[in-house]
């Protein structure tokens, strides 16, 4: 029986190979933890970005369309989404790493930060305070 089994080096090598492809893609927001969301940063370290060419782009050519969304140069840091509350108080952080930028706009869309047509262009009032809004609800009744 032992022989079926593979070696638990091997298994653990799997492990880690799979494991950050799909921690990264996999964030779906907490909207409970998310309540109060109003701003974020990217915190990175210009050595990092260099490397990580997804993750560049976004924070080069991206971040400055973005409402409420900033670019924080810490050294040696990881690059990672950390949305903040009304207060700068630390929601939560989101590894950027392994995500490709059109998933981290993705990401950053589906929590509600406004994406200006140009980066002075004017944002609408309705995001001027609060970036981040639940998911429309559905009713399991909507034929009715």
């Amino acid at each position: 029986m032992s022989l079926l089994l593979p070696p638990l080096a091997l298994l653990l090598l799997l492990a880690a190979l799979v494991a950050p492809a799909t921690a990264a893609t996999a964030y779906r927001p907490d909207w409970n933890r998310l309540s109060g969301l109003t701003r974020a940063r990217v915190e990175t370290c210009g050595g990092q970005l260099n490397r990580l060419k997804e993750v560049k782009a976004f924070v080069t050519q991206d971040i400055p369309f973005y409402h409420n969304l900033v670019m924080k140069h810490l050294p040696g840091a990881d690059p990672e989404l950390v949305l903040l509350g009304r207060r700068y108080e630390e929601l939560e952080r989101i590894p950027l790493s392994e995500m490709t930028r059109e998933e981290i706009n993705a990401l950053v869309q589906e929590l509600g930060f406004y994406r200006k047509a140009a980066p002075d262009a004017q944002v609408p009032p309705e995001y001027v305070w609060a970036p981040a809004k639940p998911p429309e609800e559905t009713s399991d009744h909507a034929d009715l």
